[in-house]
């Protein structure tokens, strides 16, 4: 069935991810703020060809997924590949579907893959939320624009008398960033929407965040992370080193996280900082290439990507953004949700996935607005982001897309599973699903018989 925004690859010879490895993820302005997005990017490319052995002038193109878009690397893609030693006849570029980015740049790379463009592609996604900087309101701008043109010392003496206290007042490029300019809602509050639609409480809230907390810790204490991070030296970061990501809480409890106020919405609001994500810095990056390649180089692909999807959705309730992707997915493949033996729904808010929770199980909902005939499916929570997620582990809005894809594989193979789905809601009401699936024959799924 071919559906818009949909692709499957059921070739015979498909594009598998060979490798990937991310930074540790770390709380803005603390332990990585020195190191700016373009650094980031750099450290995990160079890691993940390390780890490889495959050589920088083997690199075809670079994909990467960024959001903030920093002043001094614009194609932030093109500076990583430079700095990661890739030959400058080699091109880069750099993909932005807020916070879809990192796996829009993997669903990228697999395309120019598929159309023969490239043999071998790095593709990830990296963001220095640290480093977003701060803007000047457009009075404060004009006045230091009007002084530059100032030619004498009079003239400059008299503009002087037009400076106003409130020009030293900056505006956090973030605070703008993440409100949506069409509807006039910052990401929380439209996580507040979803509270009211779909009735879920607070307490229903932290508690989601204290098991992603839980199942966090969990995996850093059975080790399950550690394969995927690269750890960074004190020289790398000039502030110390860091192996691990510093954003589970190992003391939270439900008692604290009761005690936070409403962020978004003072009064009558139930969205906090401790059930949502915080901002975060860090990189990820995979090796990508068609299995008959990574055959002819001796290397066992971690997985491949067998279908993604890319769909709209109201921006007021942008959270709900992976409900309407998967629908296009499990619609084009013609997959329930019950084939997939793990999923990743990236914890922008706790209400967000629990509202996607509620709407994918709701006939009402899958019939009013997905037109479908019943409901999607129940959501396992044993099977749902079971090293914890963006709640714990951080969301650096560039990176996640490409780390939920690396976190998902390498979870199937621990656990022993084949298929998995991963998939995020998107700023300005989209939302991006991939079904990948671990070794390059991978296992039937039972539909298949």
């Amino acid at each position: 069935m071919t559906i818009p925004g949909t692709f499957l690859d059921d070739s015979s010879d498909p594009i598998v991810i060979v490798a990937g490895l991310r930074t540790p993820m770390a709380k803005s302005f603390g332990p990585m703020a020195n190191l700016p997005a373009a650094e980031l990017g750099r450290i995990v490319v160079t890691g993940v060809l390390n780890q490889t052995g495959v050589r920088a002038d083997q690199v075809d193109e670079v994909v990467f997924g960024n959001v903030a878009s920093p002043a001094e690397a614009s194609n932030v893609a093109r500076v990583i590949a430079l700095q990661a030693g890739i030959p400058h006849d080699r091109i880069a570029h750099t993909v932005n579907r807020n916070c879809a980015s990192g796996m829009e740049a993997v669903t990228t790379a697999w395309q120019i893959l598929r159309d023969g463009r490239a043999r071998v592609v790095v593709a990830g996604g990296t963001e220095s939320m640290s480093n977003a900087p701060l803007l000047w309101s457009r009075s404060a701008q004009q006045w230091f624009v009007e002084l530059s043109r100032a030619k004498t010392v009079g003239q400059r003496l008299k503009h002087f008398t037009k400076f106003r206290p409130r020009f030293l007042k900056p505006i956090p490029a973030l605070q703008v960033g993440l409100t949506d300019p069409t509807c006039g809602l910052n990401m929380g509050q439209t996580a507040e929407n979803l509270v009211r639609e779909f009735g879920i409480t607070r307490e229903e809230q932290d508690r989601f965040a204290l098991a992603s907390h839980q199942k966090a810790l969990a995996a850093w204490e059975r080790c399950d992370l550690k394969g995927e991070v690269l750890p960074l030296t004190a020289e790398q970061t000039q502030a110390g080193p860091l192996d691990k990501d510093n954003c589970p809480r190992a003391g939270q409890s439900i008692e604290a996280l009761a005690k936070l106020k409403p962020i978004f919405e003072p009064r009558g609001g139930t969205v906090t900082v401790g059930n949502s994500c915080p901002i975060t810095d860090g990189a990820a990056a995979l090796l990508l290439m068609p299995a008959s390649h990574a055959k002819s180089l001796g290397r066992e692909p971690l997985g491949k990507l067998r279908a993604y999807s890319i769909a709209g959705c109201d921006q007021r309730r942008m959270g709900l953004g992976p409900v309407f992707a998967i629908h296009k997915l499990l619609a084009a493949t013609g997959r329930d949700l019950s084939d997939f033996d793990l999923l990743e729904i990236n914890e922008a808010f706790a209400a967000q996935v629990l509202a996607c929770e509620k709407a994918l199980a709701s006939d009402d909902f899958c019939r009013r607005e997905l037109g479908r005939d019943r409901a999607i499916g129940q959501l396992d929570e044993s099977r749902l982001n079971v090293n914890g997620g963006a709640i714990a582990l951080g969301h650096p809005v560039g990176m996640s897309g490409a780390r939920l894809i690396l976190t998902l594989l390498r979870a199937l193979r621990k656990r022993g599973g084949h298929h998995g789905l991963a998939t995020l809601c998107v700023g300005g009401g989209q939302g991006q699903a991939v079904w990948v699936e671990t070794g390059t024959e991978g296992k039937r799924m039972k539909t298949e018989g």
